[in-house]
C-alpha cells in the first residue's frame, strides 16, 4: 500500500509520510491532540497521496492501538520513550495491517528511530519487529474471558467493554465493537434538493433508508474546495444526527432553542427541514465554538439568532420563550468512535459521572425555557446508559409536568430511543422527546 520512500529522498518542503505519521500518532497518544483535527494537518506537510497513506496509518493504528500493544508485550520488556513506542506500533501496524513487504516496513521502521535521534536502539527494534513478522501468522492467544479478550481483540478500554457487556449482553457487545467503519454521509441544505446533491456529488451515493435527505457516499473526496459545499448547497451530516433534529417534529412557524448549538450541524438542518420558516436561538458558551457555529450558519445561509451562554446558568428572559428546546448535551461521545477511535483513549470512567452532573445541570436549566405544551428533546451522541436513559428517567421521576412522548421517527419507540451502529446502521445517538403538560 505505502510507497517506500526515505526521509531525505524528498527535498523543501515535504516530509516522509511515516516521519509525519509518527508525529501526529505521538500527538494524539501522548500529548492529548484530537485525531481528525491532527491528521488535517498533514496534507499541509505531505503531497495529496502521502498525506492519504499517512492518515490511514495513523487511524488503523489507533485503530488496532490495544491488539498492537498487546502483542508488543509479548516482545518488548519494560517501558519504552514515546518516540520507541511510536515507531514500533506504526511498524507493528504495517506488518499486521497492511500489505507493506515485511522488509519494507522493518527497515523503513529502522530508519525512522535513526532519524528520530535514536541511532542506538535501531538494532532493537529491527529485532522486535522481526520476531513480529516471524510469527504473524500464529500470533499470542488472546484471553478466554469475555471482558478480556474483546477488550484486546477490538482495542476497546476494559471500562467501556465492561458497560456494553452489561448493558447488551456478549454477543450484541461483540457485534457492536465489531461493526465497519462509519459511513461518509452528507445532506442537501433547502432549497438544494436531495435529487439535484446526487446528481451534482463526484462519487457515488446512496439515499439512506432512515432519512430521505441523507445521503451515504461510496467514498470521500474533497469536500472543503468543493463549489458546493463552499456555496452551502451541502454539508456532512450524519443520518443518526439528522434523526435527532426529527424527534422535535413539526416545528415550522415555532420558537426553537439548540441549546448547546456548535458546531450548528443540527441547528441548520432543523432550519433546511422546515425551509427557514423557524424562530431559531442558538446558544453556545465557548467563544471559539460560537465562530464555529457563526461560519457553519454563515455558509449554510440560516438566520439564528446566536447567544454566547451556559446552558447550565438559568436566564429569567428565557423562562416559557420557546416552543420546542433541543440539548444535544455534551457527553463522552462513544457513539462516534467509527469516526473518532482516539475517543476511547482520552476518556475513563470517571469522566461519565462528571458529564453526568453536568448533563443533569443543563437539562434542569433548560426545560425552564419550555412554554407549557412545548416539546423537550434530550439527546446525546454517545452508547452509555448512564447518560442517555438513566438521565431521562432521572429527569421524568423529578418533573411530573414532562412525559414521554412518542417521536415521529421511521424507528419503533416509546418517547426514548438508542440507536446503535450493528442494529441501526448509523452512528451512536441516543434522543429522548418530552412534552410539558399546560
Amino acid at each position: 500500500m505505502f510507497r517506500q520512500q526515505r526521509p531525505n529522498e524528498k527535498k523543501g518542503t515535504y516530509l516522509n509520510f511515516r516521519k509525519q505519521s509518527l508525529d501526529a500518532l505521538c500527538d494524539v497518544t501522548d500529548r492529548g491532540a484530537y485525531a481528525n483535527l491532527r491528521v488535517k494537518q498533514l496534507s499541509r506537510n505531505l503531497p495529496q497521496r502521502e498525506a492519504k497513506q499517512a492518515a490511514a496509518l495513523v487511524y488503523t493504528t489507533l485503530d488496532h492501538l490495544l491488539t498492537i500493544d498487546y502483542y508488543l508485550s509479548h516482545f518488548v520488556q519494560g517501558a519504552q520513550k514515546p518516540v520507541v513506542r511510536g515507531i514500533l506500533r506504526l511498524g507493528v501496524c504495517e506488518l499486521l495491517y497492511f500489505d507493506t513487504p515485511a522488509h519494507a516496513a522493518v527497515s523503513e521502521s529502522v530508519q525512522l528511530v535513526r532519524e528520530a535521534g535514536k541511532p542506538a536502539l535501531a538494532g532493537f527494534v529491527n529485532a522486535v519487529l522481526r520476531r513480529v513478522d516471524r510469527v504473524r501468522e500464529q500470533l499470542p492467544a488472546l484471553p478466554k474471558e469475555p471482558l478480556k479478550r474483546l477488550s484486546i481483540q477490538y482495542s476497546y478500554p476494559e471500562w467501556i467493554v465492561a458497560e456494553w457487556l452489561n448493558s447488551y449482553g456478549e454477543a450484541e457487545t461483540e457485534a457492536l465493537l465489531s461493526r465497519p467503519t462509519a459511513k461518509i454521509e452528507v445532506r442537501a441544505q433547502s432549497p438544494f434538493s436531495t435529487a439535484e446533491l446526487v446528481n451534482a456529488l463526484p462519487v457515488e451515493s446512496t439515499v439512506n433508508d432512515l432519512d430521505e435527505n441523507s445521503v451515504a457516499l461510496e467514498k470521500g473526496f474533497g469536500f472543503a474546495s468543493d463549489p458546493l459545499f463552499l456555496e452551502g448547497k451541502y454539508t456532512v451530516m450524519s443520518q443518526g444526527a439528522m434523526l435527532v433534529c426529527r424527534a422535535l417534529g413539526n416545528v415550522r412557524g415555532k420558537r426553537v432553542l439548540d441549546a448547546c448549538a456548535a458546531p450548528g450541524g443540527k441547528s441548520a438542518y432543523l432550519a433546511s427541514l422546515f425551509e427557514n420558516e423557524i424562530q431559531l436561538t442558538c446558544f453556545e458558551l465557548h467563544e471559539h465554538r460560537r465562530e464555529l457555529l457563526e461560519k457553519t450558519l454563515a455558509r449554510l445561509h440560516v438566520s439564528a439568532e446566536i447567544a454566547q451562554k451556559d446552558a447550565s446558568a438559568y436566564d429569567p428572559a428565557f423562562e416559557n420563550a420557546f416552543d420546542a428546546v433541543l440539548v444535544d448535551a455534551p457527553c463522552s461521545g462513544l457513539g462516534l468512535l467509527g469516526d473518532k477511535p482516539d475517543i476511547r483513549y482520552s476518556k475513563s470512567d470517571s469522566d461519565i459521572g462528571s458529564l453526568v452532573s453536568l448533563q443533569k445541570s443543563i437539562l434542569s436549566t433548560c426545560q425552564q425555557y419550555v412554554a407549557p405544551g412545548g416539546i423537550l428533546v434530550y439527546a446525546t451522541c454517545t452508547i452509555s446508559r448512564r447518560e442517555n436513559e438513566e438521565i431521562a428517567k432521572w429527569f421524568l421521576s423529578g418533573h411530573p409536568d414532562y412525559s414521554l412522548e412518542r417521536m415521529p421517527l421511521p424507528l419503533e419507540n416509546d418517547g426514548m430511543l438508542q440507536l446503535l451502529p450493528q442494529r441501526h446502521g448509523t452512528d451512536g445517538f441516543f434522543v429522548a422527546r418530552m412534552r410539558k403538560c399546560i
